[in-house]
């Protein structure tokens, strides 16, 4: 080495040991100086040279990728670089001028390695599609691999600044001006900091996949019940993921136990008072249904009627199968049940009705009663008659999917059961006529339709018909005509094609 204020010979920078930051005289460690010779031991109790100390720290800096590295280092193993840069930077052991890492409590204190905590998939969340691919739009223009979104939360907020132009220092009212920028840049910069919020509160929450969001939510349905849920998402920005999930826990919690207490109440005034007795009720209430079931078919059974079979027929007579009526369903626990009286709650259990849905047409009819006075059975039935302008509608694929997971469902379960003649072949009918094949098609699909404004009913017929030109569109929908240019409607009705060809 040269000291370019003072040379030095060689046996006075081995004195120095510069390297280590040693001080002689007049010769600064903070002197300029250039690399003359690289080829010496930079730390001891090592072979490795300077001139391969200033590679790997640079090749690091460069690549950050071992693989990489190793090959800026053709002499040296792999396990060797990382053994030298641990033990000689990470650890200091080279020098205690290097920069110390800050440590942490998983550093300083080891946690045992506890296998399967997290799955695999869950590494890949949210999942890396290639761009233009149906499950790459799924995610609404979200970029992964940079934590980015196409359509920016806020995204007139650069159209502050479009306007803003140059001011000549000579301008009279230049300081007015410039202030006014000013003012105009901080009010962009305060729009910034909440798009980075918004940013912030997706990602921290995990709410990119919203498949998932409405899964977990779906889960404090009976519990907590929508209505309450929905109020308290909105004060998910003001607490971290762990101590919203943490409130919801405990709600559902809460939620569990009053239906526990519920379930018990109604025991108790039966005159049951231990959970063993409990349990063998519940087990000879189940048998009892199950034999009122089939005696009710034993005597739908005219082949089996004594009545009918004292008579003289010539020939017997066919099975004849009755409509079977509604089983009861069990609302213990449902929202709205602690608002019912015991007359309520035979009524919803028999007729298959939500609590919560009950008391909803309950308070239509009180004030409807209270608004005219008095009120008809046909007007009643007009008023909680179904409203099927707005209607939800499934496509003939959707219906599918949900058919086969129910089936696979009952494949899985210990006691398989035989499915009726309708669920076959309803389940046949849908594999036969259905376009699509997969979710994320379902899902392209039907974004493309609901851009263009259709009804529900316009939507289902042309995914589920899948029309190839707009003389067959308007001629199997003719609601179509005149609502939409052909160009237009050519043009999705081309991108639905495409979608089911690159369907896999």
């Amino acid at each position: 080495m040269a000291n370019t204020n003072t040379d030095l010979t060689e046996e006075d920078a081995a004195d120095l040991q510069f390297p280590k930051g040693v001080e002689l005289q007049s010769h600064k460690n903070y002197h300029d100086y250039c690399i003359i010779r690289d080829d010496f031991p930079l730390f001891d109790g090592t072979d490795w040279t300077a001139k391969e100390e200033l590679i790997l720290l640079n090749s690091i800096q460069k690549y950050g990728n071992w693989n990489l590295v190793n090959k800026e280092l053709p002499n040296r193993t792999m396990k060797e670089i990382k053994t030298h840069y641990d033990y000689f930077y990470l650890e200091r052991r080279g020098s205690n001028q290097l920069p110390a890492i800050r440590e942490t409590e998983t550093s300083v204190f080891l946690e045992p390695i506890v296998p399967y905590r997290c799955r695999i998939n869950d590494a890949d969340e949210p999942p890396r599609y290639s761009p233009n691919t149906v499950g790459y739009k799924s995610l609404a223009g979200y970029n992964p691999a940079r934590s980015d979104f196409e359509c920016e939360f806020d995204p007139n907020a650069e159209d502050l600044l479009s306007n803003l132009k140059s001011i000549d220092r000579d301008d009279p009212h230049y300081d007015l001006i410039t202030n006014l920028q000013c003012a105009v840049i901080s009010s962009y910069n305060r729009r910034l900091v909440e798009r980075q919020r918004w940013k912030r509160i997706i990602r921290n929450h995990g709410l990119i996949v919203l498949r998932k969001v409405y899964a977990w939510l779906h889960r404090y349905d009976v519990t907590i019940t929508r209505p309450v849920y929905e109020k308290l998402i909105r004060f998910m920005q003001y607490c971290t993921a762990a101590q919203f999930e943490m409130l919801l826990e405990g709600l559902h919690r809460s939620g569990e136990l009053k239906i526990q207490i519920l379930r018990l109440c109604q025991l108790r005034q039966k005159g049951i008072t231990s959970l063993a007795d409990a349990r063998l009720y519940l087990k000879l209430k189940q048998t009892h249904e199950q034999c009122e079931n089939e005696l009710k078919s034993f005597h739908a059974n005219a082949q089996l009627n004594w009545k009918m079979n004292n008579r003289n027929f010539s020939v017997d007579l066919p099975f004849i199968k009755k409509k079977s009526g509604f089983t009861p369903i069990e609302i213990i626990g449902m929202p709205g049940y602690e608002k019912l009286t015991p007359s309520e709650r035979e009524l919803c259990r028999n007729v298959r009705l939500v609590p919560i849905t009950y008391l909803e047409l309950k308070e239509v009819l009180i004030a409807e009663n209270k608004k005219m006075g008095s009120i008809k059975l046909k007007t009643a039935r007009k008023i909680l008659k179904i409203d099927f302008e707005n209607a939800e509608t499934l496509l003939i694929s959707e219906v599918h999917m949900l058919l086969e997971h129910r089936k696979a469902q009952n494949e899985s379960a210990e006691d398989e059961q035989e499915f009726s003649d309708v669920f076959m072949k309803t389940l046949t009918y849908t594999d036969r006529f259905r376009k699509f094949k997969n979710k994320e098609t379902i899902s392209a699909v039907r974004n493309l339709l609901m851009q263009k404004k259709l009804h529900k009913f316009e939507l289902a017929a042309i995914a589920n018909l899948c029309p190839e030109t707009t003389e067959e569109a308007k001629s199997l929908i003719p609601s179509l005509e005149g609502r939409f240019e052909d160009e237009e409607l050519q043009a999705v009705l081309d991108d639905i094609q495409t979608k089911r060809s690159i369907q896999y």
